[in-house]
């Protein structure tokens, strides 16, 4: 069934949907045809490192392809006749995905920010605001400056002229002016740009933020450390503990040197008891007067 409503259900014969055709039927209409769907009667030849090879018939084209195992790919249909290649088709598709995949990660818009000043504004402010424009610029962004006329201010434009370009010889290490001071109506603007791109300025701040995060690791470990006992030992204390241990080697030594020599010594006689005391007669009892 076509999927053009206007087109006639009922015609049959050779009449073909122009939405389907017979020679792209498997493949998709972005991706280059290949070996057996080139139906050209010749093509003009190239060898896989790039080498003309010439005008072959498409059959010798597709043996030269078999017999180098790679593929035939057609990859300019519009010359005459079509320009055809020998290459590992799959190899070339998966490093051209890994090119695109890479090419949209590293895409970044530059976007325009843009700083009001006032022509009267006080030193604090200024230098708050121009560490707003410097980060931006730091950002890979275009910043619009713009300052604000009142009153009677409009009629001494100068003294906004000098302030803009005070702040962009000022930034001058991250930006260059790309539109000078122009005045419209009450403001006066200037445009400054970024010395790096997008990409270069993001990729700048990963790796900054990759090495804080490491320094704040280190740091971690380096306080758990003492709790863990997982503090490494200089040389001084492994030497000082070196010592200890070999005079408490010695010391050892020494003691079981001595316990023998205690133990060959005789030992001393056991004084002789002394004679136990005579006890004493028992006094005689008073005579009772009965």
């Amino acid at each position: 069934m076509c999927r053009h409503r206007w087109w006639p259900l009922r015609v049959q014969g050779p009449f073909l949907c122009p939405a389907v055709s017979t020679e792209t039927e498997g493949a998709t209409i972005n991706e280059p045809r290949i070996n057996e769907r080139i139906r050209v009667p010749e093509v003009r030849l190239v060898g896989p490192a790039g080498e003309q090879v010439g005008i072959v018939r498409i059959e010798d084209a597709l043996r030269l392809a078999q017999e180098a195992d790679l593929d035939l790919v057609e990859v300019a249909p519009n010359s005459r006749p079509p320009v055809a290649k020998l290459m590992d088709y799959g190899k070339f598709k998966y490093e051209a995905a890994v090119k695109a995949r890479e090419a949209r990660r590293n895409q970044a818009n530059t976007e325009i920010k843009e700083m009001r000043f006032r022509l009267k504004i006080d030193d604090h402010d200024y230098e708050t605001k121009k560490g707003h424009v410097v980060r931006f610029l730091k950002g890979g962004d275009k910043v619009k400056v713009t300052i604000m006329f009142r009153g009677r201010e409009q009629s001494r434009p100068e003294m906004g002229r000098r302030l803009l370009m005070k702040l962009a010889e000022e930034v001058a290490e991250y930006a260059v002016v790309e539109n000078a001071p122009n005045q419209e109506g009450r403001n006066m603007s200037l445009v400054l740009g970024p010395l790096k791109k997008k990409a270069e300025a993001k990729e700048e701040q990963r790796k900054a933020r990759e090495a804080q995060k490491a320094a704040a690791g280190a740091e971690r470990e380096a306080r758990r450390a003492p709790r863990t006992g997982a503090v490494p030992v200089a040389d001084a204390e492994v030497a000082e503990v070196a010592e200890v241990a070999e005079v408490a080697e010695v010391e050892v030594a020494e003691t079981a040197e001595a316990v023998p020599a205690a133990k060959a010594t005789p030992k001393a006689a056991p004084k002789p008891k002394a004679a136990p005391k005579p006890k004493a007669a028992p006094k005689p009892r008073p005579a009772s007067g009965k």
